[in-house]
């Protein structure tokens, strides 16, 4: 009987992971040995390789290069190759298939979601327990089901059905040993994919009734699902689609109109109530009228830091410190609480503010943190790269001539709502940051400063300058200051 049940246990092949160039791109060689990735008239530069290293790399426009063929410690061709494929990785110019090379069909394929996203398969033992992130979901792409989480470093775009429905099975714990013996057992390549991209997650078998504080460190106890994915897919850094100002909808439907259709009811004219005689207009509705975006700054006569700091002064400064007592029936918990310049959700005031100094008169090219309560500037440690790209990309989402001479990174301290807000966590921080976003444009207009706007962020960039996990803190808005074109100093 054991030797019959030996015999019926399915044993399943590792799943081979190769390189494949994304499908809108090709390999170009030129006589000296130059490559580049092309697409119509864009064309990115990789270096200079060997003819062998060419002929070889054209396997990544087919089926795809295997990882295990080339490697950093290979001779000089697998070297080569393996330099090839990194730079197309680090441009996000590669996809990776899971499966054999032979396959007519695609199965599994991954597609990156942040530049540093390389496959890695962790170690599954039989005795490991899995299941299912809560914030892993499926969803229908195409053709394909897309499995996918916010904190994922790539997705998996999967095309055959049998892999879909057994990864609904993770939806409860599963121990690896029993899931070894389903007929739908996906295979431990693409387990341990999951397990390095956190969709799925290791725990100890006698804390599974405890799933959400077993998955993660106590910030990510506090967020929603929902909240988590629209932080995420809202911002740059973590996710591969398209952002910004594209129109991508110009063809389907025509532009909606400024002004929204008026209702047919009786009409109620205020305008003359506002041009009373005598009325004055008041210094408030002054300086809301004249407040509007500045792009471009004067780098001859930048900002000095006597005016940032009457600006930060005026619009962000702690005004105030208190403790409040919360009943909780069984006791009460003391809450600590401040006042600011601008209104917050339940005196929250959660939002931080990080400056990227550009151009500052009395104030040295850095990153720094804002510290409100003691109104203080403190620097903090990045390299000039991260700096000039931090720089580089609000001029760029501004449609600049050039970088604001200071970059304000609006930062939220997530779980000081989350603990308090259920569902609609997120959603009031954003309201916070409006609110801010107003008072730093009334500041700025105030000052005779010029102020703009900003509608991305890099929640990774801000991560790796700030050594914050994303999901602790991070990017919810930016501002950029400074003095507009034929602005004056105010002293």
């Amino acid at each position: 009987m054991r030797a019959r049940a030996k015999q019926g246990r399915r044993k399943i092949a590792p799943a081979a992971i190769s390189a494949r160039l994304n499908s809108h791109f090709t390999l170009e060689a030129q006589a000296d040995g130059s490559v580049a990735a092309c697409m119509e008239i864009y064309s990115v530069g990789l270096g200079k390789f060997s003819a062998a290293a060419i002929d070889r790399a054209r396997g990544l426009c087919s089926t795809g290069l295997a990882l295990d063929s080339f490697s950093p410690k290979g001779n000089k061709v697998a070297k080569e190759v393996d330099l090839l494929v990194r730079r197309l990785a680090e441009r996000g110019l590669l996809e990776y298939r899971l499966g054999h090379l032979q396959a007519d069909e695609d199965k599994v394929v991954i597609e990156p979601q942040t530049p540093d996203y390389w496959p890695r398969a962790s170690k599954l033992g039989d005795s490991d327990t899995i299941v299912l992130s809560r914030f892993a979901y499926l969803r229908r792409r195409g053709n394909d089901m897309v499995l996918e989480s916010p904190r994922a470093g790539a997705l998996f775009r999967i095309s055959d059905p049998g892999i879909a429905a057994a990864v609904t099975i993770l939806s409860t714990p599963q121990k690896i040993s029993r899931f070894r013996k389903q007929q739908s057992f996906p295979g431990p390549t693409l387990l341990g994919l999951l397990l390095d991209c956190q969709i799925v997650f290791r725990i100890d078998p006698t804390k599974a009734g405890v799933l959400r504080q077993a998955e993660g460190d106590d910030g990510l106890v506090t967020w929603d699902f929902h909240d988590l994915l629209f932080h995420t897919h809202s911002t740059e850094g973590r996710h591969a689609n398209p952002i910004g100002g594209r129109y991508p909808y110009a063809g389907a439907i025509a532009p909606p109109p400024a002004l929204r259709p008026r209702w047919p009811g009786k009409r109620i004219d205020l305008r003359k109530h506002s041009t009373e005689t005598g009325a004055t207009t008041s210094p408030g509705a002054s300086l809301l009228r004249e407040r509007h975006s500045v792009r471009d700054f004067d780098e001859v006569h930048p900002i000095t830091l006597a005016e940032l700091s009457r600006f930060l002064d005026g619009a962000a400064r702690v005004q105030s410190r208190w403790t409040s007592d919360l009943d909780l029936g069984d006791g009460t918990l003391a809450i600590e609480y401040t006042s600011r310049p601008y209104p917050a959700a339940g005196s929250a005031y959660e939002l931080e503010l990080y400056l990227t100094a550009g151009n500052c008169e009395g104030l040295t090219r850095g990153f720094y943190h804002y510290d409100a309560d003691r109104h203080a500037l403190v620097a903090i440690d990045a390299s000039p790269q991260d700096i000039d790209a931090m720089l580089a990309a609000a001029e760029f989402a501004m449609d600049a001539a050039g970088p604001p001479q200071i970059l304000i990174t609006i930062a939220a301290r997530f779980p000081r709502v989350s603990w308090k807000y259920s569902a609609i966590a997120y959603s009031l921080i954003l309201r916070d940051v409006g609110a801010l976003l107003q008072t730093l444009y009334l500041m700025a207009t105030d000052l005779r400063l010029g102020g703009c706007a900003i509608g991305t962020s890099n929640i990774d960039l801000f991560a790796k300058m700030t050594g914050i996990d994303f999901h602790v803190e991070g990017p919810v808005g930016q501002f950029a200051l400074g003095r507009g074109i034929g602005q004056a100093a105010t002293g």
